[in-house]
């Protein structure tokens, strides 16, 4: 077998790991999960599990009891806001007088997620309905629901982009190179939604604006933080990663046939 052929499912491997462990078993396992707990359903054990496993480390709500941190079972038990399982891939943040530094040194900090949440979620929503702005749950509605699906079909296309030399699995493999820009992408576009449907009941009537994308802006007498999270440098790993992949087998592909 031809050494390029060798790197590309080496380099495949390693954007699949990162892939799965970071993103797909979270996302798949405690799908549904938030639904059941709304509607006071009983959560499966593995979604227990990996809640609890995924939201080590995790930013903790200041309204969430101690002894129920990192506790799924226990934050249910105390009606704590739970978010998303998966890494955070970009964070979002504000500053104001009326959240002073020392109860909120992060100023109100919000997570996003493929597949949701984490963070401040209730209060950010509370600013937010001060200017006129829907609450963040009706932006992305339609990609949380099919991210599992999404995150399986990505890792069945690398895959079989490992197990088979054959060409037509190098095209499938620029939708992993381009995750980080379709991500900034779609969240760059739910922000300008979100910015230019404001509704006049809020109690500061402010024209349609761009919220900050990335780095540091002002809303009304907000000051906004907006900056990648984790989540958003293993994505971009995962896509150097798959373009090293990708080069390596059209590399194999063409001096094999030659």
């Amino acid at each position: 077998m031809h050494t390029s052929f060798k790197k590309s499912k080496v380099f495949a491997f390693l954007a699949l790991f990162i892939l799965t462990i970071s993103f797909t078993i979270p996302v798949v396992f405690f799908h549904g999960a938030l639904n059941n707990i709304h509607n006071n359903k009983e959560v499966s054990a593995i979604s227990t599990t990996i809640w609890n496993l995924y939201s080590l480390n995790k930013y903790v709500s200041t309204n969430t009891p101690k002894e129920a941190s990192n506790d799924l079972n226990k934050m249910i038990e105390s009606a704590s806001e739970i978010g998303a399982a998966s890494l955070p891939i970009w964070s979002v943040s504000l500053e104001a007088p009326n959240y002073p530094k020392e109860a909120f040194p992060m100023g109100i900090p919000v997570y996003f997620h493929f597949d949701g949440f984490t963070g401040e979620v209730h209060e950010m929503n509370t600013i937010n309905h001060y200017i006129g702005m829907d609450p963040m749950w009706r932006g992305g509605q339609f990609e949380r629901e099919i991210a599992p699906y999404a995150l399986l079909s990505l890792c069945l296309i690398m895959i079989l982009f490992i197990a088979y030399n054959k060409k037509i699995f190098s095209y499938f493999m620029f939708i992993p190179v381009s995750l980080p820009f379709l991500f900034i992408a779609d969240y760059a576009y739910w922000l300008y939604w979100f910015g230019h449907n404001l509704h006049d009941w809020g109690a500061f009537n402010i024209k349609p604006f761009m919220p900050t994308v990335f780095g540091d802006g002002k809303v009304a007498q907000f000051i906004t933080h907006s900056y990648p999270g984790i989540g958003f440098y293993l994505l971009v790993a995962i896509s150097l990663l798959s373009l090293l992949a990708l080069l390596s087998r059209n590399k194999a592909i063409k001096e094999s046939s030659l």
